[in-house]
């Protein structure tokens, strides 16, 4: 069956207008840190989502030493650390560079690389993507060019099963049977053979650079090129050594992301709200095959337990660690932003305010109107107001329908379990 590739949804700056940016692209990284109202902000890319047992120490350490003990969880599956002090740059550096989390000070910022986080482990899907996160790391690094990329690009690596495929990456690889992939840029799909996936995301990716240069534009992302722009993806796979074959969009998986639990040889559990203390994360510690599994549903995938009796040994340390292990829990699917007092453009403590809500859309708390973090696809957005109350509004295919209830709890849950609507924007 062909793979499916999502259209590459328009960045919301936009709003459908002619994109004309002239500043830089000031995406905080682990060595460009951003200034917040709770201190200085590093955000760690972590492709694949990937950490040894070592790196995750390390950033334990960091969390506890130089931050305010709390490691965030992005959508993207990378890690931010916050209230960190003005001086501790030349620290944090060193400590990430020594447990092998900056392969290079110049790529850091670019490694933005989603993979199917249960792949090679449940025996589903086509082919372990994470072994594709890995080289393409590693090409990423060794480019020149790469650096040109902004922050904000992103890689998204899918095994066939259809959990990343549409989390809005710029890239798309999905993994065949038979041993192929297609890779999508934009409206663009072509066949390659699975060996080649990793260089044909990266030709992917420097094709998008030539259609921005030639726009001029300013574009960070693929959904900023104006309409109309051209670009060259199967010159650049040519140019890149790759043979591919034009396709069209096809079907995938049912996708989403892994209910917590035990799943095959693997443990998965969520972070309440996106965020953990370090002796939550500690608890994810020991990993019996050295190797853990960020996801972009701000949760974590232990791989590699021998048999069922030890992995739900696990699972029940980090049920008691406060770490979301029931499937049934309310508390799934439910995000937020920053908030106060962190964020100065918050108008609510968002994640004090948040509820949880029975239904299977998930829910996202924001402080303003940039919303940041919240989920593709269908949601409930909880955006907070100027007068102290919260707007409920539900989005989907391409809609939004404004929710109202008795109760902020009773307007989420409804919201959350109501079927798609017909009404558009």
């Amino acid at each position: 069956m062909l793979a499916a590739m999502p259209p590459t949804p328009a960045s919301s700056p936009n709003k459908g207008e002619s994109l004309i940016r002239d500043r830089g692209d000031a995406c905080p990284g682990a060595l460009r840190l951003h200034r917040a109202d709770d201190g200085l902000l590093a955000r760690l890319r972590l492709p694949g989502g990937l950490l040894t047992g070592r790196q995750a120490e390390a950033l334990a350490l960091a969390a506890e030493r130089l931050a305010d003990g709390n490691l965030s969880i992005t959508s993207r599956g990378n890690v931010e650390l916050r209230g960190l002090g003005d001086a501790c740059g030349g620290e944090l550096s060193a400590l990430l560079a020594d447990a092998g989390l900056l392969p290079s000070e110049r790529h850091e910022r670019v490694r933005n690389v989603v993979a199917s986080p249960l792949a090679g482990t449940d025996g589903i899907g086509h082919a372990d993507v994470q072994l594709w996160a890995r080289e393409l790391d590693g090409l990423l690094c060794a480019a020149d060019w790469t650096p040109r990329l902004s922050g904000r690009f992103l890689f998204t690596l899918d095994d066939g099963r259809g959990d990343v495929a549409g989390l809005g990456g710029d890239v798309t690889l999905i993994a065949e049977s038979g041993g192929t992939a297609v890779v999508g840029l934009g409206g663009l799909t072509y066949r390659v053979a699975g060996r080649a996936a990793p260089r044909a995301a990266l030709a992917a990716a420097s094709a998008f650079l030539a259609a921005a240069d030639t726009a001029g534009n300013g574009a960070w992302r693929v959904g900023e090129l104006p309409a109309g722009q051209t670009v060259d993806l199967g010159g650049a796979l040519e140019g890149a050594g790759v043979e591919g074959v034009r396709v069209g969009p096809g079907g995938v998986g049912p996708g989403g992301p892994p209910s917590p639990g035990v799943v095959g040889g693997a443990v998965s559990v969520l972070a309440p709200l996106g965020r953990v203390g370090v002796a939550q994360w500690r608890a994810l510690l020991p990993l019996p095959a050295d190797e853990l599994r960020v996801t972009p549903w701000r949760g974590f995938v232990i791989p590699g337990f021998g048999d069922d009796a030890a992995a739900r040994e696990r699972l029940a340390v980090l049920s008691g660690a406060g770490l979301l292990t029931d499937p049934g829990s309310p508390w799934l699917g439910v995000g937020a932003c920053t908030g106060r007092p962190g964020c100065a453009k918050s108008l609510a403590d968002v994640r004090a305010d948040a509820v949880p809500g029975h239904g299977s859309l998930p829910v996202h708390w924001s402080g303003c109107e940039r919303r940041c973090g919240h989920p593709h696809g269908d949601w409930v957005d909880v955006l907070a107001t100027r007068d102290g109350s919260y707007e409920v509004t539900l989005h989907t295919g391409g809609s939004t329908v404004p929710v109202t209830g008795e109760t902020l709890t009773e307007t989420v849950t409804t919201a959350r379990t109501t079927t798609k609507p017909t009404a558009t924007r």
